[in-house]
């Protein structure tokens, strides 16, 4: 891990383009995303800017730290006592990595006393409303399902030092999978990439 740090820092500091530099990476962060949730943080960058912040924080789900001390500790117990509430979400990107229901107690009991608590953060669980579907794939029977999609947009960010040259939506992706499954994506053979129908 430690390695991975020194050439991260070797490419910030070289005049190669970063895609993403160090400063965009981070923000997208569970950690920082929780960080921006906390009362305060997201009027220091939009100072003056109330229905701003009001608009923005109305699209956060509930963010938690299992940081070390009180409010870690009553993360913890508030997980233990209603799991199925919540999705333990470690720090790294891709599918298939979140923890629900029973599975977070087993994980907690095992870290809650320990700095690997520090790993995760705890998320309350999106409760989308499932919708029928058809999920098409190789070798399975065509059947109406009970599915939820979730809705990924793309963005191109690019600036020069302190002074933004594009700032740019340019795509989607739709997931969509049977509402049985609590995780994994497309890549997982879980999920199937769909089209909106904007109405």
């Amino acid at each position: 891990m430690e390695n991975s740090w020194e050439a991260r820092l070797l490419m910030e500091r070289s005049l190669a383009v970063k895609c993403p530099d160090i400063s965009t990476h981070l923000a997208g962060t569970k950690k920082v995303q929780q960080e921006l949730s906390r009362p305060g943080v997201l009027e220091r960058f939009f100072p003056d800017q109330p229905q701003a912040v009001d608009q923005l924080r109305a699209t956060f789900a509930g963010l938690y730290t299992l940081d070390m001390g009180p409010e870690g500790d009553k993360t913890v117990e508030m997980a233990l006592a209603k799991p199925d509430r919540f999705v333990l979400k470690p720090q790294r990107e891709g599918g298939g990595n979140n923890i629900y229901g029973s599975e977070i107690c087993q994980v907690l009991e095992q870290v809650k006393g320990s700095t690997e608590r520090t790993a995760y953060i705890l998320m309350d669980k999106i409760e989308p409303s499932p919708g029928q579907n058809y999920l098409l794939r190789r070798d399975a029977p065509l059947q109406l399902s009970n599915c939820i999609s979730e809705l990924g947009v793309f963005g191109a960010y690019v600036r020069q030092g302190k002074d933004m040259v594009m700032n740019e939506c340019v795509g989607h992706l739709l997931r969509t999978k049977s509402s049985e499954h609590s995780d994994g994506g497309v890549a997982a053979g879980v999920a199937v990439l769909d089209n909106p129908l904007l109405v």
